[in-house]
């Protein structure tokens, strides 16, 4: 089971603050957003007396406000095509664990979200990477790339849209060449979209927009970053494809139901305002274009301008990133101050790649960002394996 690049650096994080060293935690994609209040309220007023089970597809009034919500981004599904699950994680681990046999293979573009890793792991299937790149700014690999990829064992294709950890807004137009593939190959498209609300240029196109592919998507998703509620460990696992909904439900049934209270959360949250997320987008574009501005501006540091998410993948003039990331908290600390990151070589599958990057999650505010800028700034100018 693989270590998480985002979690493994806790320890030393810990120790820095007992020494009195101010992190600024651009690590881990933890809004300081609030989340709402009316949904904190729904909790507090939940009128239970006994706090029951509820469905394995989850609360059956939560999936029929799912389907409004759904319904909103032009997504059309019933409430029987829907399950609840415990957070976006579980929805990806019941698409391995329902659609890939022992021994499988499954291809992802990488840099991915690196808990990807740990899903297959559990699920005994393998991960057959197709590297993106920081130059182009990690957009879609080209359909050959995917072609070479596929095998006999081959059974489906991960997407991120918007994606973590790169920030990249996949096109109408790439969506389309992911269903060209998938229908080809008689493939699984499954779709994470954890990251729908939070497009700065451009439209977000889901898998579930991709007509005649409808049998081919499965759609991950989670109320953990729309609504700041990390907490709540709601997610949901949406397909069409009745056979793998069965499928499925079976691991439903197994873990038998997803969280109560927070699906009582996410049942209030549907039912914000059509603009609540105006405010969220603004507060998140800011922060992206202060960042990446940023870390332009520091000498030999390269970053693309991600269209959604909020995270940045950057290219540091360093020797490994994982050493750099430990040192910033071990031994370095400017007016008081370090910086925690993500190391980029936990989002890669092929060995060797990443070592010179780093993932930055946006979720400071402008003026902390500008602080752990500098911070960052001052820690390449001393570290001794600078390149």
């Amino acid at each position: 089971m693989p270590a998480s690049p985002i979690r493994k650096l806790v320890p030393f994080a810990e120790d820095a603050k007992k020494r009195g060293t101010k992190v600024f935690h651009l690590n881990i994609g933890q809004p300081d957003i609030e989340t709402p209040k009316v949904c904190l309220d729904a909790v507090k007023n939940c009128d239970v007396h006994i706090l029951a089970y509820s469905h394995s597809a989850g609360n059956e009034s939560y999936r029929k406000k799912l389907v409004q919500y759904y319904a909103k981004n032009n997504i059309h599904v019933t409430a029987e095509e829907i399950i609840v699950t415990t957070g976006g994680s579980e929805a990806i681990l019941f698409g391995f664990m329902a659609c890939l046999d022992a021994g499988d293979e499954v291809i992802i573009p990488e840099p991915f979200y690196a808990n990807y890793n740990g899903f297959a792991v559990q699920a005994d299937v393998k991960v057959v990477p197709i590297s993106s790149s920081i130059e182009t700014g990690f957009a879609l690999p080209p359909i050959e790339d995917f072609e070479k990829a596929i095998t006999p064992k081959t059974k489906a294709i991960v997407i991120c849209n918007p994606n973590n950890p790169t920030g990249y807004l996949y096109s109408a137009a790439e969506m389309e060449t992911l269903k060209e593939i998938v229908r080809k190959h008689n493939l699984f498209l499954f779709a994470d979209e954890a990251y729908r609300e939070f497009c700065y240029e451009g439209t977000h196109t889901s898998a579930m927009h991709l007509k005649g592919a409808e049998q081919h998507v499965v759609l991950m998703d989670t109320i953990s970053k729309r609504y700041s509620a990390c907490g709540g460990r709601i997610g949901a696992f949406i397909t069409k494809n009745k056979e793998v909904f069965n499928a499925a439900m079976k691991f439903a049934q197994a873990r038998l139901s997803p969280p109560y209270y927070a699906q009582v959360l996410g049942e209030a949250a549907v039912d914000l305002p059509d603009d609540y997320f105006d405010t969220t987008k603004a507060e998140y574009k800011l922060r992206r274009d202060t960042l990446v501005k940023s870390l332009n501006e520091i000498e030999g540091v390269f970053c693309p301008n991600p269209g959604g998410a909020f995270y940045v993948m950057a290219k540091l003039p360093i020797d490994d990133c994982d050493k750099f990331c430990q040192w910033l908290l071990e031994e370095f600390s400017y007016n008081g101050n370090t910086v925690m990151m993500a190391p980029a070589t936990g989002f890669y599958a092929t060995p060797g790649l990443g070592k010179d990057e780093v993932r930055l999650a946006y979720v400071l505010n402008a003026t902390d960002i500008k602080e752990a800028a500098n911070c960052l700034k001052e820690a390449l100018r001393i570290y001794p394996g600078r390149q």
